[in-house]
């Protein structure tokens, strides 16, 4: 073995510091109930929260001196990690689901695809209607503007057009979103 020292990745963001790993030498003290106890010494304050039967947690190391809080750690890490998973919940998602089409799309294959944009809206997903042009199509950019017209009105009812029919390339594309 060569003895080749590696250096142990420390994420100190994430880390509260509770306890025996608290360094600094006085700390600013809450008491379980809010109130401030004062600038103390760290075993002194460890021994506070040992009389509480609690922890001693730090809450702003940047602080000078640090600010601690005497609580029960568990229960404070249970209810944070509550908090965000009420935050998550509450975010919004949505996938952009896309369907292609052809200038010259018949219309029982029309109505199947708007089966399928209505049931993309159902599940609140926005859909990305594509009308894609092969060689010499691109001449029928009206059909193609026609097409994406009636499928923005066969969908009103559950979807608004959130962009407007434009040309990319060969391809003219529309983003409906539901209502």
């Amino acid at each position: 073995m060569t003895g080749i020292a590696i250096p142990r990745r420390q994420n100190r963001q994430n880390r509260t510091n509770i306890n025996q790993s608290i360094k600094a030498k006085e700390v600013r003290v809450i008491d379980p109930e809010g109130n401030q106890i004062g600038i103390i010494p760290t075993h002194r304050a460890l021994a506070t929260a040992a009389d509480f039967g609690l922890d001693l947690v730090e809450i702003s190391p940047t602080a000078t001196p640090p600010v601690c809080k005497i609580m029960d750690y568990g229960r404070h890490k249970y209810k944070e990690t509550k908090k965000k998973q009420e935050a998550k919940k509450k975010q919004s998602t949505f996938q952009v689901k896309e369907i292609k089409v052809r200038p010259k799309t018949g219309e029982h294959d029309l109505e199947v695809k708007i089966g399928h944009i209505k049931k993309f809206i159902g599940r609140k997903d926005k859909v990305k209607v594509t009308v894609i042009f092969r060689g010499r199509e691109i001449t029928l950019s009206q059909f193609g503007r026609n097409l994406l017209g009636k499928i923005a009105e066969k969908t009103e009812e559950i979807a608004f057009v959130e962009q407007e029919p434009k040309f990319e390339g060969r391809t003219m594309m529309m983003i409906l979103a539901p209502k």
